[in-house]
């Protein structure tokens, strides 16, 4: 017979996991009184939402599940964002929380709240745990949910009586759950219907999501691609899962995507969309997109098949799979790499007229020009983390991933404060690749707490503040749709950066122009602990292209 608590630290071992990210309460004592003699490390954030975002870095860099374990009450409550922040992004996550003990539930008792009430809509799945002969098959079952079909958080509540309770502890070695059987394989009449139609299209674009490198399906994308000769658009979760030097990629689409990219998919025969789920900032008005193009939508979750965008031809199924089986299709149905020079032609002639672009200047450091150096300095081993913002666009518009898995991002939910703690799990996850946390000065204030985590634990990570005192997509909007009535927006308060850093023991400097950048930069790459770069830059700087929120591609603003 074993303890609730050796049964749940037994099983996250089974499950090959390495770190848990959190923070203690006493509820939890029982588990860590195990963990104390156990291998797995567990590394105390400042705040709880950290945790979360944390386990969520070191899911999507290493491609497991995240584990996060806090206590009741406000601990639970506060991983809600973090929880809701991979829910939308499709992360595999396993989240643990104490609970008071069952004999206590809905008493009102100190710390207790019903989190796996309030978590219902933003996770995968949750259990309330009220037996812990249930604990070791929940504990599998989680797992399996978590990072099967479309990848998700799942949440264990725990109660303290099932963690010092004891049963008999057998893991399971497979799951059964009655109604959950994720389709993997697409339906090979519907991809050969896919391939047909691909070799009458004219004027095909892929447009490529998160499910993408989800499911690990980059280099068959980069096949189809080459062998129908079709451009690839990607949207922000999509960036890495084709590579950003490639002659057929477009870029990002979508509200703030190039101009190029936008009007290639505006005037398709054939839309090809995998791993991805139209949403509002991909389509702007929905009656507007892509009027022209049969649309295919390859994804392993059905439920997105004509939820936003109405598919001709869709295929459930997860797309690495679907696509290694339609590549041999298109192999059999097109014997002749297509040309379309016309339709390149067209998509240059875009290209040419409204390129990205800013301006230098000598007043200021440009964030672009910032984006642009760490990326020709970083090596394409690093990977970006980001807040959101107007720094987040430019790196997804200037930064040239090469590689899945190198850009970690809030692209549903758009949480600001994702990316330090988020830079602390992926360095776990990979601990040989720089890892850079580009951010605003917004954003940083959310979760800055976090330097000292990254301190306490010698992670070497780089964070760049583009700092330019104040909310710059807010302002942005009010400059261009609220005639400058700026409000709510200014951030004059903000603390030295570099003292800040500083007084964590993490590393503190400064770039005030242009040319102080390089040395400060190469720096920062070789420093053995957390370094904090504080870059002022202009806060009238805009991104653009810009599609206005519900508008269409007729509607984007250049400049």
């Amino acid at each position: 017979m074993k303890k609730g608590a050796e049964i749940l630290v037994e099983s996250l071992i089974k499950e090959g996991v390495e770190y848990i990210f959190g923070l203690p309460g006493a509820v939890l004592c029982d588990v860590y009184d195990v963990l104390y003699d156990s291998p797995l490390k567990f590394i105390i954030t400042r705040h709880e939402q950290a945790a979360a975002h944390a386990a969520d870095g070191y899911a999507r860099g290493s491609g497991k599940a995240g584990v996060c374990m806090v206590t009741s009450g406000p601990g639970a409550t506060n991983i809600v964002t973090g929880l809701a922040t991979a829910y939308m992004d499709s992360i595999p996550l396993v989240i643990i929380t104490g609970q008071v003990p069952t004999s206590m539930i809905g008493d009102d008792a100190f710390q207790e709240a019903d989190i796996a009430g309030i978590t219902r809509t933003i996770s995968k799945y949750n259990y309330l745990v009220k037996d812990v002969n249930d604990l070791a098959r929940t504990i599998k079952e989680a797992f399996y949910i978590a990072t099967t079909g479309r990848p998700g958080p799942v949440l264990i509540d725990l109660p303290k009586d099932v963690l010092s309770g004891k049963a008999k502890y057998e893991y399971p070695e497979e799951v059964h759950i009655r109604g959950y059987n994720p389709n993997v394989q697409g339906h090979l009449k519907q991809i050969e219907k896919i391939a047909e139609r691909i070799s009458e299209s004219e004027k095909p674009v892929i447009y490529i999501g998160g499910g993408v490198i989800l499911s690990g399906a980059d280099q068959e994308v980069e096949k189809l691609a080459e062998a129908i000769n079709a451009p690839v658009a990607s949207t922000l979760m999509g960036l890495g899962g084709f590579p950003g030097d490639h002659e057929l990629f477009l870029g990002m689409l979508g509200m703030h995507g190039t101009y190029w990219s936008n009007m290639a998919v505006n005037h398709a025969d054939l839309i090809i969309a995998v791993g991805a789920r139209f949403d509002d900032r991909v389509t702007g008005r929905i009656d507007k997109f892509a009027p022209n193009a049969t649309v295919i939508h390859i994804d392993i979750d059905p439920a997105t098949i004509s939820k936003n965008v109405q598919v001709d031809l869709p295929v459930v199924g997860d797309a690495k799979e679907v696509l290694r089986e339609l590549n041999v299709k298109v192999k059999e149905k097109i014997k002749k790499k297509p040309e379309r020079a016309s339709w390149f032609s067209e998509i240059k002639s875009w290209k040419e007229k409204h390129p990205l672009s800013y301006t230098r200047d000598k007043k200021s450091v440009k964030p672009q020009w910032v984006i642009e150096k760490i990326c020709e300095m970083a090596g394409e081993n690093a990977i970006i983390t980001t807040d959101v913002g107007q720094h987040q666009m430019w790196v997804a518009q200037y930064y040239k991933f090469k590689k899945p898995r190198t850009l970690l991002t809030s692209g549903g939910l758009g949480t600001m404060g994702y990316g330090l703690p988020a830079a602390i799990g992926v360095k776990l996850a990979k601990p040989d690749c720089p890892v850079i946390n580009i951010t605003g000065d917004g954003s940083f204030q959310m979760n800055m707490q976090e330097i000292a985590t990254a301190v306490a634990y010698k992670i070497p990570l780089i964070v760049v503040i583009l700092n330019n005192n104040t909310y710059g997509m807010v302002r942005q909007y009010q400059s261009l749709f609220y005639n400058k009535r700026y409000y709510a927006t200014d951030l004059d308060a903000n603390p030295d950066f570099v003292a800040l850093a500083q007084s964590f023991g993490a590393a503190g400097l400064r770039v005030e122009n242009e040319k102080d950048f390089d040395p400060i930069f190469k720096q920062a790459l070789a420093e053995k602990r957390p370094v904090i770069i504080d870059i002022k830059t202009d806060k009238d700087e805009k991104v653009f292209p810009m599609v206005p929120s519900g508008g269409s591609v007729k509607d984007i603003m250049v400049n």
